[in-house]
């Protein structure tokens, strides 16, 4: 199909003119060196190197013979659109295409486009580039999301994140090229997971999910949440998870009362963020955050790289980065140092910080503090202390807030096995005693176990 156009041209790094087809064996020179350093590109023929439109006659076996020497001396294999134009009134041939599998040669040789030149590469540089695209090609951060386009980003997610990092002089599209989450090609996979607007629809491995459990192993659960976003919101949803469902106490400063987590909320912090930033994302499993009465595990599909392992961390202060353009924006927003001192931030808080690899798993766990040994000594003291035919049903109960202090009489009723109705008269028993007490109303309160 013929269209017209009015040429107001000059020859670029992806934009080659030729007189006439007389010139493909240079065309081809130019379409791989454009490849090689643009992925993308086009040639015009019935244009001379100087802009002016001439023409090109066209038979029935042209572009058919342009299309066979493409094929013939272009490896890896690449797909052209080509079609007839009518520029100027004249008619000519464009030839588009496009190739991520670079180096591509042309009839055995390698170029590379610098400005409107194609110039031959050395052994040496396409060595280089080879393995630059290998390592490349085995980074998940840095690969191409193909299946996006940059209708699915989220404007104001993007400029949430330039607010952090200082860089709000820059429009959306322009921090997503700057940072190397945008090319020519398209937007990466880092651009996808932290600012589509619902990054689960390309990775179903966007997801959290959150456990609480009545003990110290996994066979009693109390609360399962599950949440899908883009990895900003996900850290933000696992701090609260965590700090919800552990218990606070409270540090006078002046005349402000100051809730104090019994884990240091900094080592929370650095635990969630550090999970996101070196998990596999090749790896389909979600990350993990799981509370069980004395302690939280945070857990992350991908061990280690290259050979490190927990102890040379630890004691050589030394770390390989996983996705080092996800680490590199989470540090522009200030989430990370540079220096990846994340195990040592963690350790310099919570001393008895765990970190282990479970065959490809990775777990970090942070113990939960002697108020939780105080108030389950509370319970057991509270519940020896009552009637006797009450005692089990009541201790249980205690302990089950003390879990979890928001778990709702229906979700009491499940676990103690009894009606709704018979937990209600324990509670006020327990409230009558002096033992209970609710604070706030039934729908946004919590349970409070009064050790008097």
């Amino acid at each position: 199909m013929k269209s017209i156009i009015k040429a107001v041209f000059s020859e670029s790094e992806e934009l080659e003119f030729k007189s006439s087809t007389g010139e493909l064996k240079e065309a081809i020179i130019s379409i791989s060196a454009m490849l090689n350093r643009s992925r993308r590109g086009t040639i015009l023929f019935g244009i001379t190197d100087k802009g002016k439109v001439i023409g090109q006659d066209i038979s029935n076996n042209t572009i058919r013979e342009i299309s066979r020497s493409i094929s013939e001396k272009i490896e890896p294999k690449i797909y052209p659109e080509i079609r007839e134009e009518l520029i100027e009134n004249r008619n000519c041939i464009r030839v588009s295409f496009a190739g991520l599998d670079v180096p591509y040669s042309a009839d055995g040789r390698f170029y590379l486009r610098i400005g409107d030149e194609d110039r031959k590469l050395s052994t040496a540089e396409v060595t280089k580039i080879i393995l630059e695209n290998k390592l490349k090609n085995l980074r998940w951060d840095t690969q191409l999301c193909s299946s996006v386009s940059n209708k699915d980003i989220s404007v104001p997610k993007v400029h949430s994140f330039l607010k952090l990092a200082g860089l709000n002089s820059l429009s959306a599209t322009t921090a997503l090229s700057n940072l190397n989450l945008m090319s020519k090609g398209g937007l990466t996979n880092t651009a996808v997971l932290l600012f589509a607007k619902t990054p689960e629809k390309f990775f179903p491995n966007a997801k959290l999910r959150c456990a609480v459990f009545g003990g110290v192993s996994t066979s009693y659960i109390i609360d399962r949440q599950e949440y899908s976003g883009d990895v900003f919101l996900l850290i933000k949803k696992a701090e609260e998870y965590i700090l919800k469902n552990i218990h606070l106490g409270m540090r006078i400063e002046g005349l402000q009362r100051e809730d104090v987590p019994e884990i240091n909320r900094e080592a929370i912090r650095e635990v969630v963020i550090n999970a996101f930033c070196h998990r596999d994302y090749f790896d389909l499993d979600s990350i993990t955050v799981l509370v069980f009465s004395n302690r939280i595990e945070v857990r992350n599909p991908g061990v280690l790289m290259g050979g490190l392992t927990i102890r040379d961390i630890i004691s050589k202060k030394v770390s390989k980065r996983r996705n080092e353009l996800i680490c590199d924006i989470f540090h522009r927003a200030r989430y990370v140092e540079k220096f990846g001192r994340g195990i040592a931030f963690i350790l310099e808080r919570e001393p008895d910080a765990r970190f282990e690899q479970v065959g490809d798993v990775f777990i970090s766990t942070l113990f939960r503090k002697n108020i939780e040994d105080a108030n389950m000594r509370l319970v057991n003291g509270l519940a020896n202390g009552l009637v006797n035919d009450l005692a089990d049903k009541q201790k249980l109960i205690l302990k089950l807030i003390n879990t979890n202090s928001k778990v709702s009489i229906k979700e009491l009723s499940m676990e103690v096995h009894l009606s709704t109705t018979a937990i209600d008269g324990h509670i006020k028993k327990l409230k009558d005693l002096g033992h209970l007490r609710r604070v706030g109303n039934k729908r946004s309160g919590y349970w409070e176990i009064v050790n008097k």
